[in-house]
This record gives structure tokens, sequence and C-alpha cells, in this order.
């Protein structure tokens, strides 16, 4: 499991929250059902702090609060006093009414059973995997098993685990001796022969064997050829689980601290994996086993292979290796394609620290697919052409003004990941913008760096057009459910956002490194993120976090012009808005500070809002 790493000037903060535990503890339910709320958000403004239920609606909060906010989906927002509370239990009142959009979702029984962190995922701590795994191309077969070492949390008898439906389990063993077992959907629940004592260090053996299903967006475990018709198989499983190809604990708040990836293909053929080779054995049967080895915690779909007919070149920057492993018939595009990697991986430590993983290296592996963010081996299939190439009838273009056609999407936004993903991961797919709306964020900062502000805020810009607004970017938790594409686009505006609220890009950028760095290889939540961003930039970020991120409509500032003056007001969903903005009068910037309420500023000169730099309506009444 990751080890949170937090800067110097947030230890006092820390060292607070973690004496919580002998302060008060709330339970949030709902007044439909009298069930947990998981994910409500209970805010102390005197503080600046948020606090996050978790799945059983449990909250600690400090004492010595007087007043808190407490919110949640679906439900009416109460304030209330800490101190003259007479039960610890919290009732929410339900509102259907409320995020009205959410109620066209649905959450299938597999997802529930993969979202949920339940009481057979948390009363262990996993360790490592070794994998191994023997791919059959011709027969699109695979068999293998996985060594599973993992740290009991607290004294049980049962363990859940994941692994699809169609996967034969051959069988798990436990000290040589078979375990009982049960199998609900992809769920797997593995009882012991004994209770095993908290703190004791375990192992199963998970043997499994099959025909991995096609499935998700890039299809999972795919068995392909090449242009030349060599097989060419990959896996891609982000969203969908990487137990459609092999056994595991198939969550993102746990991950191993480490991992052996022992896989065996046709003597013709090389795998390429994450972390190191560290071992090549030539087997009797025209197999060839290809061992790696991670040396960093690294999350379930980030597992991958990549398996074809590949060659490989590299370099290095300082002490990082980068290596580069694709089709021999592409090598002299690749070579100069590849050029991008070093001066991006240059600007991405320039702002965001040190590449998490030097230990593991860094990759780029041709993929049939456009690509995909595995950990120090991230994939490439964008034809080695700059832009963002997902077909011919679709315009390399991504974001439509220009500047993407100067650099490889693909190399720079997957490789963003390295940090908002795989180093700074989300507990839970509903706070899945702590990837991907930093991610595309990563993409702007590449292209300040490398061509100018101006051509940055016009690329951030372009993705106005990709928001839809149609659900909040905070998802329902627990139920293994990707949320909008919103998370990436309208979280990288959210995010350029805060910048020009921050009005300060020395102090901007320096909080942006304290962010990565200080929480580099942690899971977090989006409060987590709230709380950094208060603390450091000592402001209150809460009702801007709340509006961007828990509603699925953005902030709408009413103008109206008369002579010799601007009234100006915020209409948002939140109430006391109160989010500052930047506006020219005539030739000169001026910082405004809106309202809910109107508010009159004199003017002698043109008037607008400086719409490029805050992600917001404009509207004149």
């Amino acid at each position: 499991m990751k080890l949170t790493k937090l800067l110097l000037f947030l230890f006092v903060y820390l060292t607070s929250i973690a004496s919580f535990a002998s302060d008060t503890e709330l339970i949030i339910v709902s007044s439909k059902d009298k069930q947990a709320i998981e994910g409500a958000i209970i805010y102390d403004k005197q503080s600046r702090v948020a606090y996050r239920s978790d799945s059983q609606g449990k909250v600690i909060v400090d004492s010595v609060i007087k007043f808190v906010q407490i919110k949640a989906k679906y439900h009416r927002p109460q304030l209330l006093s800490v101190t003259e509370l007479t039960s610890n239990i919290i009732v929410m009142a339900h509102d259907e009414k409320l995020l009205v959009a959410e109620q066209q979702l649905s959450y299938p029984k597999k997802n529930k059973l993969w979202g949920n962190y339940s009481e057979y995922r948390s009363n262990n701590d996993l360790l490592s995997y070794d994998l191994s795994i023997k791919v059959d191309p011709e027969n699109k077969h695979i068999s293998g098993n996985n060594k599973i070492r993992f740290k009991m949390l607290k004294a049980d008898n049962k363990i859940q685990l994941d692994l699809y439906q169609n996967l034969n389990i051959d069988k798990i063993l436990y000290h040589g001796h078979p375990l009982k077992y049960e199998r609900e959907l992809n769920t797997v629940y593995i009882t012991f022969p004994n209770t095993l004592k908290k703190g004791d260090v375990e192992e199963v053996d998970f043997h499994y064997s099959g025909y991995p299903q096609a499935t998700g967006r890039f299809g999972c475990f795919t068995f392909k050829k090449d242009s030349l018709g060599k097989h060419w198989i990959n896996t891609a499983c982000q969203g969908t689980g990487s137990m459609v190809w092999w056994p595991n604990k198939d969550q993102q708040p746990d991950e191993v601290e480490n991992m052996i990836m022992r896989v065996s293909v046709p003597s013709d053929l090389k795998n390429i994996s994450n972390g190191r080779l560290i071992q090549t054995n030539i087997l009797e049967d025209g197999y060839t086993e290809y061992v790696w080895q991670t040396l960093n915690p690294i999350n379930n779909y980030s597992v991958s292979l990549n398996i074809g007919n590949y060659v490989h070149f590299g370099e290095k920057l300082g002490q990082l290796t980068l290596d580069y492993y694709v089709l021999p018939q592409d090598l002299d595009k690749a070579k100069q394609q590849f050029k991008q990697a070093k001066p991006m991986m240059v600007s991405y430590q320039k702002y965001f620290g040190e590449y998490p993983f030097i230990d593991d290296g860094y990759k780029l592996i041709q993929a049939p697919y456009t690509g995909m963010e595995h950990q120090s081996a991230v994939t490439y299939g964008n034809g080695f052409q700059n832009g963002y190439n997902r077909g011919p009838d679709v315009t390399a273009d991504w974001t439509g003004v220009g500047v993407s056609l100067k650099f490889d999407f693909i190399i720079i936004h997957e490789t963003g990941h390295e940090w908002f993903g795989n180093s700074l991961t989300s507990y839970d797919f509903s706070d899945s913008w702590i990837h991907e709306g930093w991610c595309t964020y990563a993409e702007a900062v590449y292209v300040e760096d490398q061509f100018g502000y101006d051509d940055a805020i016009k690329y951030i810009n372009g993705y106005k057009n990709k928001v839809e607004n149609k659900f909040p970017i905070i998802g329902q938790p627990s139920v293994a459910h990707w949320p909008t594409s919103d998370i990436y686009f309208k979280g990288t505006l959210f995010i350029n956002t805060l910048r020009h609220i921050v009005n300060d890009d020395e102090k901007w950028w320096a909080g942006v490194k304290a962010y990565t760095t200080g929480f580099k290889k942690s899971h977090l939540y989006t409060v987590d993120v709230l709380n950094f961003f208060n603390q450091y930039f000592n402001d209150d970020f809460e009702k801007v976090f709340d509006q961007y991120l828990y509603f699925n409509t953005i902030p709408t500032l009413e103008v109206s012009k008369s002579k010799g003056q601007v009234r100006y007001r915020w209409q948002s969903d939140v109430d006391d808005f109160n989010m500052p903005i930047d506006a020219r009068v005539g030739g000169d910037k001026i910082r405004l500070y809106p309202k809910n309420t109107w508010q009159t500023i004199a003017t002698t000169g043109d008037f607008s809002v400086l719409e490029e730099l805050f992600y917001i309506h404009v509207k004149e009444v």
C-alpha cells in the first residue's frame, strides 16, 4: 500500500488529523433508508478543513470545531453545531430533485461488488504479487498463477479477490493445500481453514486459465497481428478491471509495494512489461519467459503485457532511463517521433518534480490502440504523428485551435499520468478528475513550457467545446463507475481557473510542485486536494470546488452595462459564491470580487471579462 509522504509545511495539519480519533465521531445517514452515506463532505469554515465520510458513513472531526456544513449527493445541505449534538448520528434529508441528471445512471451488481471496499477487502493490506502467465497466441488462451502476499489488518478467516467469471479457477493454494472459495460474478471469496491473526503476513497461490474476454474501450486483452502478420498481443484494462486477465485484489485504495511478472511467450516474440527486465529464460517448449520486476507501488490496471516482434532503442536523462520498444517496420519513424519524449520529461520534472519511478525507468511501447498510462510502460499508438490521430475521418487537431499539431498528444498526455494517476492516485473512481483533469492540465503545462503562455491558454480554452456539463465531475462512490468525460476537459478548465484565482504565477507553480511532490506515491480524495489548496495558498476554495466539481453547471456572471458604470453578480448553485475574476476596463486589467448580490463599478472605457482565464458564462442583462 502506498505511504503518504507529505512536505514539512503540512506536518502540523496532518498531525492534527491523526489525532482526531480521540475526538468526535459522526455517522452520516440518509433519511430515505437510514443507510450510511459515503462521500458526504463535512466542512469546517473556521479551520478551512474538509472531511469525507467513509463507506460506513463515519467521519471523525476535531472536538473543538463548533459548526460544520454537511453536503451529500441527493441530500439537502445542513449546518450543525458539533458542540451541541445529542447524537452522533446525522440524518441527511433525501431529495431526489437534486442532481436529476444522475438519476439516469445505473450501476450493475458486478460494479458494486468491484467498487465497494468491503470488509473482506479492508481486512488486509497488499504487499506483493508474483504473477506467472503463459500466453498461447494461436489458441488465444492464457494460464498461470498469482502468488498474492498480504498482511492481515484484523483477525478474520476470509478475503475478497477478483477474477472475471469467464476464466477458470484451477485451484487456490495456501501452504500447499487447496482453499475453499465462492464465486459471485467476478468476485472470489476465499475462506481459510483457521482465523488469520491481525499482523499475520500470508500468501495465497491463485491458479487460473481460460480465454480472456475482449471488452472495454481498448479490448482489455487483445490478440492481433501487425502489418507483417506477426502476433501482437496487448492489455489495457482501465475502467474495466485487470481481473479480465489475471486474479488480484482489483481495487485502487490498495497497491502492492512491488511486483514480479513472469511472462512466457513463443520464442519468436518478446514481452515488454512494467519495471525492469531482470531475467530471460529459454524454455523447452519453444517458449521464452521474460521476468519483469517493479520496485514501486503499482495499481492493478497499470500492470500490462505487450507481446510482439519488438525492437529496442533508448537514451538517458541523468539517472533516468528512457527505453523505446517498437515494431521493426516502424523503427525509423519512432526514432524521429520519440525525440519529443526527452524535452517533455524535462518540462514535467521542472513543474511536477522528479519522475516518480526512476528505479523502474520510463518506457514508450508501441501498441495497436491509441495509448494508455501503464506505469513505467506507457503504450503508444498515435501513428508517429503530431496531434491526436483517432482515424482518417477525424481531425488530429484535438482542441481545434491549431496548437495540438505542434506535439504528439499521446506521448505528452499518457506520460503525464506518471505523476497524475500512477504517483498521485485517487482512492475511488468517483474522484478520477484527480487523474484526468490534472493530466489534461499537464498537456497545457508542457505547451506553456515549450511554446509559451499564449499558446497554453489558447490550448486550454479549446477544451471548452468538449465539455458537456451533463453530470457533475464527482461521481457516485463505491460503484466502480467511470465518471463523465468532463473529468478531463472541465477538470483542466477548473484547474486553470484556480491558477488565475491565485493570480500569482510564482506562487502557483511552487504550489503545484508542492502538491505533486508532497503527495508523491499517495492515494487521495478530492477533500485532500481542497485541504492542500486551502492550506498552501491560505485561502478558502471550498465554494469554488463545490460549484465546479459537485454540480453539472458552471457559474454565470450577470453583467448590466449603463453609461459610466457596470453592475455584476454571480448566479450559481452554491450559496454565497464569491469567486474573484479579472476584467478589463479600457486598457487596464482589474480584479473584481463578485457575489450573489449586485455590485457596481464605475467605468470610463470598454468593459470585458477575461473569460479565457476563468471557466464561466458571462451573460449581459
